[in-house]
């Protein structure tokens, strides 16, 4: 710096030993900036105020009124997933780089915000707001949907919904939201008709059917879906007992879902599939105790009906089995004696064949023989067969004397 007239020189390396004039002063020394092919800076001549931008690689020596804005930057790699919002100072108009390249911006550009692919499955949908506020519904279904960068003066909406089993807290954000169905517990106070408070606990089963509608007529859907099942449910419980609701539970819960006959859901762009009470408890100690009794009570009795019905039912399959055997048995019988008769009546007819067969023969032979003698002939041969029956076994046979003339006698000799 030449404080005589005020110059400002810089001395670049290498130059050896640099001697200052007898008017100036040394102000110290500066490094060279060094800068790598993905680096760039940007430097500021104070004496103009005109910005330029310095980019690899390259090794920057400061102008005697330069001064570095920042430090060194890398360069930004725009590809298919990667885009850059950039502004321009000198228009103050903001444009998207989505073009591949290793992107530096010019001397009077500054990046804004790096913006990612925003990238939505088939069950996905987002919301994205325009300049002009109005709300552009993008759906993984579509395939010109599915994948975008987000425009400049446009900004994602986020939904706040209220979370957990009351709703009580009004914070979960979504700004990708799923559109299928989905399970969505509750938990909420109501008190019977005879003054009883219950807690119930629940399930729905919904999903979101008209993203637009939903949008337009809610910024809290779980909240209002809850709030409104909330409000039926009190209004029925309240015209029951807490015995009738102990048995009717889980119609009321029907009712509650499929009796509403308003356009609340349908308004706000939801359908419910279903609604379910998964339990519920008293919310006073004292009367907790008294229907945890009942309930073991009621236990108690299922459990001995079971048992009773059990013993009844072993005792039932005995009695069919009694039943089944004498039947099978009786059946037995009737074979046994059919067969029985069967034969009887084979015997008979074939004894009735050698009666016919023998008078024949004798009738042939002697025409002029009367029918008794014929008949006295075939008794006297049939005793004949019968004593030799009984003379081929051990046993004794007697014959009285109107059977024959004669006196039989049998003597037994033993062998000495």
């Amino acid at each position: 710096h030449d404080l005589k007239t005020g110059k400002v020189r810089v001395v670049r390396g290498e130059k050896g030993c640099v001697v200052p004039g007898p008017d100036e002063t040394h102000n110290g020394l500066n490094r060279a900036i060094d800068l790598k092919i993905f680096e760039y800076i940007k430097i500021e001549d104070k004496l103009t105020g005109a910005v330029r931008t310095e980019r690899g690689e390259a090794l920057i020596f400061l102008g005697p009124y330069e001064e570095r804005m920042g430090t060194k930057r890398c360069a930004i790699e725009v590809d298919e997933e990667t885009a850059v919002l950039v502004r321009n100072k000198r228009t103050g108009q903001p444009h998207l780089v989505t073009k591949k390249i290793l992107f530096v911006p010019s001397d009077d550009e500054e990046v804004m915000e790096v913006r990612k692919l925003i990238k939505l499955a088939e069950h996905e949908a987002c919301i994205v707001r325009d300049k002009v506020g109005k709300d552009i519904f993008h759906f993984g279904t579509n395939e010109s949907q599915r994948s975008f960068f987000l425009p400049p003066h446009s900004e994602l909406v986020q939904l706040l919904w209220s979370r957990g089993r009351r709703r009580e807290r009004r914070d979960l954000r979504i700004t990708k939201l799923d559109l299928r169905p989905v399970f969505m517990s509750f938990e909420f106070n109501c008190r019977t008709n005879d003054n009883v408070e219950l807690i119930l606990e629940g399930s729905f089963f919904w999903e979101v059917v008209d993203l637009s509608s939903m949008v337009k007529f809610t910024n809290d859907t779980t909240g209002d879906i809850c709030n409104h099942a909330r409000s039926r449910f009190i209004e029925l419980v309240s015209k029951v007992t807490l015995q009738d609701f102990m048995t009717q539970f889980n119609m009321i819960a029907k009712q509650v879902h499929e009796n509403d006959h308003s356009d609340f859901y349908v308004k706000r762009g939801v359908k419910i599939h279903s609604l379910e009470v998964t339990g519920f408890r008293c919310a006073e100690q004292s009367t907790a105790l008294i229907l945890e009794q009942i309930i073991q009570e009621t236990t108690n009795r299922m459990n001995r009906l079971q048992m009773q019905e059990s013993q009844n039912e072993v005792q039932l399959r005995e009695i069919r089995g009694d039943i089944e055997e004498e039947r099978v048995r009786s059946e037995l019988i009737d074979i046994q004696t059919s067969n029985s008769n069967a034969k009887s009546k084979m015997e008979g007819l074939a004894e009735a064949e050698k009666v016919k067969t023998f008078i024949e023969e004798l009738s042939t032979g002697f025409p002029d023989m009367d029918m008794d003698v014929k008949i006295n002939l075939w008794n006297t041969l049939r005793k004949k067969d019968a004593l030799e029956a009984v003379s081929g076994g051990n046993a004794s046979l007697y014959f009285t004397p109107n059977d024959v003339n004669l006196s039989i006698e049998q003597h037994q000799h033993v062998k000495k």
